[in-house]
């Protein structure tokens, strides 16, 4: 498990640095910006960072809390914490599609179901690192951000311009999660 967390402090590492990857370049501008040029090519794109930085920025901080839980894992674990890295270093790519074409419904969906998926495997891997242990804690900030997704993902299907604004609830995972700690008491 050491060098998966070597490995994934790496991927996370490349991952958002990859983010930055997508967003226009000075020479787009054939003479110096005004504030309505910068807004017009810039909106989009880092807001599209922003969500995809502070995502990954929170699933890096819970694979390593996770991996502290269960410093010890099965190949089975092992495989499924691959997976959960592989859905982190496709996020460069979905994030640049979204960034440029962010009230596209079809592209808003894609990410959609991108950020559902890593917050699935890694709810998943919480599940499997607690072994069966009650912790409302843990259990609701690593289910919390599926259930924002998949609602976020829904809002996108019919107004991709929402879907963005109900995306960024799930960074109150760890409110959701204090708060299930203190109703369990």
């Amino acid at each position: 498990m050491r060098r998966l967390e070597m490995l994934s402090n790496t991927i996370f590492g490349v991952a958002m640095t990859l983010l930055a990857y997508d967003l226009p370049k000075a020479s787009s501008f054939k003479e110096a910006p005004d504030w309505h040029d910068l807004m017009r090519v810039y909106a989009q794109p880092v807001i599209a960072l922003m969500i995809s930085f502070i995502v990954a920025g929170m699933f890096w901080f819970s694979h390593h809390r996770r991996l502290a839980v269960a410093p010890e894992g099965g190949r089975g674990v092992v495989f499924l914490n691959l997976f959960f890295l592989l859905s982190i270093i496709l996020l460069p790519v979905t994030n640049g599609l979204y960034g440029t074409y962010r009230l596209d419904g079809v592209l808003a969906v894609l990410y959609g179901v991108h950020l559902t998926t890593i917050a699935a495997l890694n709810a998943v891997l919480w599940v499997l690192a607690l072994g069966g242990r009650r912790d409302p804690h843990l259990l609701t900030t690593a289910l919390f951000p599926v259930i924002v997704f998949v609602l976020g993902t829904a809002a996108a299907v019919v107004a991709p311009e929402v879907a963005q604004y109900t995306w960024c609830l799930a960074f109150l995972a760890p409110f959701a999660g204090w708060l299930a700690a203190r109703r369990a008491r």
